[in-house]
């Protein structure tokens, strides 16, 4: 019975990370972004999470989960479109195009931006698990 437990987890972590799959979470991942939804961002981000600022400061998935928790970042618009989509072994690699505007701390801010995320099927829920993101 144990051996036929493995091979499902194999079989699990072994499935495809599909086109189509990155496009649904890359769409739950920005909805929850504007909305601040800590519940589904939690879901989508690894807690191993690592991702660098336009600024170059490296944040944790803890880290971004606090900054939309206390309202210090509000989102007024983002637009986005993906510029690629690479499957490398079990992970996904994204490039997208961004156009975000909103508030930190209190202060207004917007800008064009180039973000790239690594995501990973972890028990058939991808995850993002890094990325950066660049001003263009």
């Amino acid at each position: 019975m144990k051996l036929l437990e493995i091979y499902k987890q194999q079989l699990m972590n072994s499935i495809l990370i599909n086109e189509q799959k990155i496009l649904e979470v890359e769409k739950q991942l920005l909805e929850a972004m504007k909305k601040s939804d800590i519940k589904t961002l939690d879901q989508l981000l690894h807690d191993d999470l690592l991702f660098v600022l336009p600024s170059g400061e490296v944040i944790t998935k803890e880290m971004d989960l606090e900054t939309h928790k206390s309202g210090n970042l509000v989102f007024e618009e983002i637009t986005s479109s993906i510029d690629s989509i690479k499957q490398i072994g079990k992970n996904a690699v994204v490039t997208l195009s961004l156009k975000i505007s909103g508030k930190i701390l209190e202060q207004y801010f917007e800008g064009n931006f180039r973000y790239l995320r690594v995501w990973k099927m972890f028990d058939n829920q991808l995850k993002v698990i890094a990325g950066s993101g660049v001003a263009i």
